[in-house]
């Protein structure tokens, strides 16, 4: 094939894509009762999705035109073809129908197997290493998304669980957001895409061979009273797909056959499977369990450090809670106060490592006692996801209004809700929150607006050490080593996970029903972080941002391939929207537009 120039053609304003070669016409926004697609167009995108932003845009080598995007693979030289249904200011477009590649003879639609062994190719030539898992974990994201769309069961009455268990597609910068890796179990009893709910496993564990840590005694009554046992035993709640993957362990079973640890089977409340899969809701709590299996970057399974660094985090940022709750009070921090497992000597007379993590849950606590009266809590995740797939979706939310202004103020109070208290815990506390989508909850009013924010699992918060070095010299080196950032990739990571992961995609979410308003809903972002600058100081790094730098956007693709764990992901470079130029551009492009029109 012909090679073609590497420089970027200049990008259409167009949000209009015409038909593809076979004259059908291409399909609107996804609004509510829109069909969904299927899992290979679902797949095809979301690989092309993770190309654009890793591969080809890092290098130059995309263009918009004609209301499709254009992408060449560099060390290959393949070409690639895919219509919009709306460009965007972040470059994180929305695409419609299949891909179609390049060839002498004019183009040829592409599936996604064969898009997924082009990606493999291209990693190959632009790395120098092989990953021979990557086109299986592509395949089994596939079956997974293909059997989530197969097997929907219907919605219950709980709009929360429904919001938890609505992502049928994953995250959609990921190559193989749903792909699940275990020799044992049929993921499809545990996943929250089968609104999967289920009693726990319960153990009666001799008190000496249990190991936890709890800040306080109503952590530990929680985890008690989920059920009796025997006296001298204490209560170790299971997940039953771990106990199916880990529980032929030689140790444990001499241990049940001595009687020190009693198989009470199934039993006690059922517990739902939330978006994270491992972590299930009930009982009015959250019990983090480790799983055994490898789901999209990470085997799930809480270590050692994690699960004492849980409580440890839990007690350290007692005061840095308590002063973001009085300046923030429509802000939540979901705490995890105690850790329990299975604490079995080995031959060494040490608890054996593969038990004590592999039986590790984590205790967050539950939301009754922290939701206003007549707020609804619903995962960020579903109500930003690309298609509505539950009622937490922006478009229910909005009630199927196609009025921008409404969008707009529902917008601007959202980011009041959202963005400050982040920033004042890096800038105030040196504290990094987590606030990617599926670790945010929006608490919603009878009426669908915003009225709280909740913020969960502490795996992800860590600590700056310049500002936290005396707390951070208090615990085990095991212990604080993993729970710090430096303040640079502390800052990398709460932009990413606030303004690309969060912010950006729940932007795009309300774009779809108003592209007109892309600009001014970036805008509002800007506006946001401005008042917050204006009122702080305006600390350099923020300075930066609202100066236009190149936003950071962690690269899954190449985090997958190259193995390595999330902690270690590598970041690339987005040109930010959040420069007033590109406001004003972006104001000047889309004034033609109707309000409210739909993209097609």
């Amino acid at each position: 094939m012909t090679a073609r120039p590497t420089t970027t053609l200049p990008a259409s304003p167009s949000t209009t894509a015409p038909a593809e070669p076979n004259g059908a016409e291409l399909p609107g926004s996804e609004l509510p009762g829109s069909e969904l697609p299927g899992a290979d167009e679902a797949v095809a995108h979301t690989l092309l999705n993770c190309l654009l932003r890793e591969v080809s845009a890092p290098e130059h080598q995309t263009a918009v035109d004609d209301g499709r995007l254009l992408l060449r693979l560099p060390r290959r030289g393949t070409l690639l073809r895919v219509a919009l249904r709306r460009t965007s200011l972040l470059g994180a477009h929305r695409f419609t129908g299949p891909v179609y590649e390049e060839t002498p003879d004019g183009w040829r639609e592409l599936g996604w197997r064969e898009l997924a062994g082009y990606a493999q190719a291209e990693l190959e030539l632009r790395t120098g290493t092989v990953n021979e898992e990557f086109l299986d974990q592509v395949a089994s994201s596939h079956r997974g998304v293909g059997t989530g769309l197969a097997d929907r069961p219907a919605a219950g009455a709980d709009r929360y669980l429904e919001s938890e268990q609505a992502l049928l597609f994953g995250h959609r910068f990921h190559p193989a957001p749903k792909s699940r890796s275990a020799a044992r179990g049929d993921w499809r009893h545990y996943a929250p895409e089968s609104r999967a709910a289920f009693p726990l496993r319960h153990f009666a564990v001799r008190a000496e061979l249990l190991a936890e840590q709890s800040l306080d005694a109503a952590a530990s009554a929680v985890l008690d009273g989920l059920g009796e046992v025997p006296d001298g035993y204490r209560l170790l709640p299971v997940h039953p797909w771990q106990y199916q993957l880990i529980g032929d362990h030689p140790l444990l079973r001499a241990a049940m056959a001595r009687g020190d640890i009693l198989d009470l089977g199934p039993r006690g409340e059922r517990f739902a499977a939330t978006a994270s899969v491992r972590t299930l809701y009930g009982a009015d709590a959250f019990l983090k369990f480790s799983l055994n299996v490898r789901i999209t970057n990470c085997l799930r399974k809480n270590a050692a450090y994690e699960l004492t660094g849980a409580v440890e985090l839990t007690r350290l940022l007692d005061p840095v809670l308590t002063d973001l709750a009085r300046r923030f009070p429509d802000a939540v921090m979901l705490r995890e106060p105690a850790f329990r497992t299975l604490a079995l000597p080995g031959a060494d007379g040490r608890p054996d490592q593969a038990l004590y993590e592999g039986f590790g849950l984590i205790l967050r606590e539950g939301l009754s006692g922290l939701l206003r009266p007549g707020v609804t809590p619903l995962l960020a995740a579903a109500v930003a996801d690309e298609h509505p797939t539950s009622s937490a979706h922006i478009s229910s939310l909005l009630g199927g209004s196609s009025d921008g202004a409404s969008a707009l103020a529902w917008w601007r109070d959202y980011l009041r809700l959202l963005l400050p208290p982040v920033l004042a815990a890096y800038f105030d506390h040196g504290v990094v929150l987590e606030p990617h989508l599926q670790n945010v909850l929006i608490g919603v009013d009878p009426a669908g607006r915003p009225a709280q924010v909740l913020f969960r699992d502490l795996e992800g918060t860590k600590l700056v050490p310049e500002r936290n070095a005396e707390l951070l010299a208090a615990l085990p080196p095991e212990v604080a080593g993993p729970m710090t950032y430096d303040a640079e990739r502390g800052w990398d990571r709460v932009v990413y996970c606030l303004l690309v992961n969060h912010v950006a995609e729940l932007l795009a979410a309300l774009a779809d029903r108003h592209p007109e308003l892309e600009g001014a809903l970036w805008q509002a972002v800007r506006d946001v972080l401005e008042e917050y600058a204006a009122a702080h100081g305006r600390p350099p790094r923020l300075r930066a941002l609202l100066a236009g730098v190149p936003l950071p956007a962690k690269a899954n693709l190449l985090t997958r391939w190259e193995r390595k764990a999330d902690r270690e992901a590598g970041y690339v470079r987005l040109p930010s929207p959040l420069a007033g130029s590109v406001l004003a551009e972006a104001a000047r492009m889309t004034a033609h537009l109707p309000a409210g029109s739909a993209t097609r």
